[in-house]
């Protein structure tokens, strides 16, 4: 940590993928909104909706184009049953895919619960300059990659490098009109 850099709070949308809870019962959703908030963080949005790729696709989008929003986390809809739809909703909208978020989110998994890590296509992505990040729907799964990923690259003062400081040249090819 770089104490001397000042912490700059970062909106964050929360998105609950599900079909069977509802935002008073959403332990996930509501373990990232707590982390969100208590890391100093701004809590821009939090919506939940069902295991479909349209709907999911259109709330993602649509928060991706709020200005008041910089970055989506998704919770639920990872694994392989026929409902779990998020990675397939989300990954053809990403304009840069983030490897790297996937490899180490299951990495921290691998350490808590072993090789059941494998049943999750955790994944994170760029859309319309917004980062996405899309998690299992476990609160522990939300835990470990809230604690072991998302607070430090999301706070400004983590060196040698972190999210924050990229957020606003993440549209530049936009700005230079090669899209």
């Amino acid at each position: 940590m770089a104490e001397q850099r000042p912490f700059i709070p970062v909106r964050i949308a929360v998105l609950t993928v599900s079909d069977t809870r509802s935002l008073a019962e959403d332990r996930s959703g509501h373990t990232l909104a707590e982390r969100i908030v208590d890391a100093g963080h701004i809590l821009a949005a939090r919506d939940i909706v069902t295991d479909d790729k349209d709907r999911i696709r259109e709330k993602v989008l649509g928060w991706s184009r709020d200005a008041g929003i910089d970055v989506v986390i998704t919770t639920g809809g990872t694994g392989f049953t026929g409902r779990d739809v998020t990675p397939d909703a989300l990954e053809p909208i990403f304009e840069k895919r983030m490897d790297g978020f996937s490899e180490v989110f299951h990495r921290i998994s691998y350490d808590k619960i072993g090789t059941s890590t494998i049943q999750s296509r955790a994944t994170g992505g760029v859309v319309n300059a917004t980062f996405v990040f899309v998690l299992p729907g476990s609160p522990g799964a939300c835990r470990d990659a809230w604690d072991g990923i998302l607070k430090a690259q999301l706070d400004y003062r983590h060196m040698p490098c972190n999210f924050v400081e990229i957020m606003p040249r993440l549209d530049e090819h936009l700005r230079r009109g090669k899209g």
